[in-house]
């Protein structure tokens, strides 16, 4: 029986596995730690997601990020995969992932430092844009992200634009098709939340309403099958009440 570990705490300035020195904790998640690492040999910053080994049965879990990362590798919004590799944690074996580093920050806390902890209208539109124009590419591929929300979301502004970067990708056993309408479904209910939630919905002009949807999962279904439909909405759409 693996060992149950729910924290590795690494601090800054370990080294592990001979290789790369800790930087910093970036974040913690249901699988495992996310952690800034330097590789030694060259100096090159990169991130480091260790899996605790109770979630990752048979490596089945690190198979499936690498193996997903990997095949989707030409979609910008996700983090690119570089190598795996392991440690021995408390007498046990400790498999992680070395992914880029992306200089943002989650989508959570960079709603925490905005006014009244939301995004205006115009703002909420420029990284919903982004964000369905990167998905999009992900469901061509008919793939999925499985797991969006505002801590699985990372961000960087410059001017009017977002970078956007979306990282732990989940695995859901239904089709495609039903996982790319959740990831929809899911993407909208992150800009319901940007703008003010449930709160300020009333406020907000019939343009915003539309997509929303009131949340309804089959009208948002009928109106955006895939991120491309509501990424070509939103550049046709009109913006005068806004």
């Amino acid at each position: 029986m693996l060992p149950r570990i729910d924290e590795f705490a690494f601090q800054s300035g370990r080294v592990l596995a001979n290789k790369y020195e800790v930087l910093e904790r970036l974040g913690k998640g249901w699988e495992g730690e996310v952690y800034r690492i330097e590789e030694i040999a060259t100096g090159i910053e990169r991130a480091a997601k260790f899996f605790y080994p109770h979630r990752n049965l048979g490596d089945r879990t690190m198979k499936f990020h690498a193996r997903k990362l990997s095949r989707l590798s030409s979609c910008p919004i996700l983090i690119r995969y570089v190598t795996h590799d392991q440690i021995v944690f408390r007498g046990h074996k400790v498999k992680f992932l070395v992914s880029e580093l992306f200089e943002g920050e989650q989508l959570v806390v960079f709603l925490r430092r905005q006014p009244k902890k939301r995004l205006t209208i115009f703002e909420a539109m420029h990284l919903l844009h982004a964000l369905a124009g990167g998905l999009e590419q992900i469901h061509e591929f008919g793939e999925y992200h499985g797991d969006l929300h505002h801590g699985n979301i990372m961000v960087q502004r410059s001017g009017i634009t977002f970078d956007v970067k979306l990282v732990d990708l989940y695995r859901w056993h239904g089709t495609a098709n039903e996982n790319i309408r959740e990831d929809v479904f899911d993407m909208i209910r992150v800009f319901y939340d940007m703008i003010g939630g449930a709160k300020v919905y009333k406020s907000h002009p019939a343009e915003v309403k539309w997509i929303c949807a009131g949340l309804k999962r089959s009208l948002i279904a009928k109106r955006f099958r895939t991120a491309g439909d509501l990424r070509f909405h939103l550049e046709h759409m009109e913006w005068d009440s806004m």
